[in-house]
């Protein structure tokens, strides 16, 4: 059974919440303490925030649980990032649902950012912001949906060379940043409209984890709400740390290789396109043994862009 601690002094006092910060945590450590930290200075709207715990022990919730405004919710287990996001979402009344892994740091304004540019694009359901590495590496956290043919040049060509043709219009890594529709964006910080959200029933939980932003995103295009980016909303992210665990990387390479199988077999269901899926299970099976072996299929394609192209990064023409 789900259990739920910490204080919640915006909807006590009765205020209008405009925000609820879903944070999915699992072992987060101080990387939780950073999130809320910096998430403070990142907008001038309220929130609440909702950790969804999968089963930490390491003490980053009971230091999040003292904060005002936070309340950890126990999922009762590992249950997957979606499944736990969608925990974090039930029964809220904020307009938006800012979804996000703790091992983010806000850039001063960046929630107001989106928030802004939400107001601008009345039809999207989701937005996210510019993604940094540690490096200092722009993340393509802004990507197409993945045809069969950009799928496999990227999947095959992308660990040893990023700037193949298929991996670059994937993730769409030409050009100048602009504030507008994209195919999908990354789950690792998103902004989703409640109702969106609501209306497609979140996220799929047959994805333990991976995909299940992609999947999110394509159905919520499917009844006619867009995913926007937005590059003057700045977050950084350490990104897999827990993936990066010996004791976890063999379970998180085999969910990445599964969830792909779960969608793109999804984009090519009945009987005529058989051939193509079990040639997808074949392909996946591959390349997940030799992302066990060999650390540059493993880590996939890097960034090809460094944030000083950020610095050149527009709105929309009005």
């Amino acid at each position: 059974m789900n259990a739920a601690v910490g204080s919640d002094p915006a909807r006590a006092a009765g205020e209008q919440v405009n925000v609820r910060v879903v944070v999915v945590t699992f072992f987060a450590g101080l990387h939780l303490d950073s999130f809320l930290d910096t998430l403070a200075a990142a907008t001038t709207r309220t929130y609440e925030v909702v950790c969804a715990d999968n089963g930490s022990t390491d003490g980053s919730l009971q230091r999040a649980a003292e904060r005002d405004g936070v309340q950890v919710l126990v999922t009762g287990g590992n249950i997957g990032y979606g499944a736990a996001a969608n925990a974090g979402a039930a029964a809220a009344a904020a307009d938006w649902l800012l979804i996000a892994n703790p091992d983010i740091t806000w850039s001063p304004d960046s929630l107001d950012q989106l928030l802004e540019a939400a107001e601008r694009w009345p039809q999207a359901g989701a937005l996210g912001p510019a993604i940094l590495t540690p490096q200092g590496d722009l993340y393509p956290s802004a990507r197409a949906f993945p045809s069969l043919s950009r799928g496999i040049g990227h999947a095959v060509l992308g660990w040893c060379w990023s700037g193949n043709p298929w991996t670059r219009a994937y993730r769409r890594e030409t050009g100048v940043p602009v504030e507008g529709p994209t195919g999908w964006l990354s789950g690792s910080c998103l902004l989703v409209r409640r109702t969106a959200f609501e209306a497609v029933g979140g996220f799929d939980t047959g994805y333990f984890m991976y995909f299940e932003d992609l999947d999110l995103c394509r159905r919520m295009a499917a009844v006619n709400w867009q995913s926007v980016f937005v590059p003057a909303s700045i977050v950084e992210h350490v990104g897999g740390h827990v993936a990066r665990a010996p004791k976890h990387s063999k379970r998180m390479l085999l969910a990445h290789h599964r969830s792909a199988y779960r969608y793109l077999s999804g984009q090519y269901a009945g009987l005529r396109w058989a051939p193509v899926r079990a040639a997808l299970a074949l392909g996946l099976a591959g390349r997940f043994l030799a992302s066990l072996v060999l650390r540059g299929v493993r880590e996939g394609a890097q960034p090809n862009r460094d944030a000083s192209v950020l610095e050149s990064a527009r709105r929309p023409a009005a």
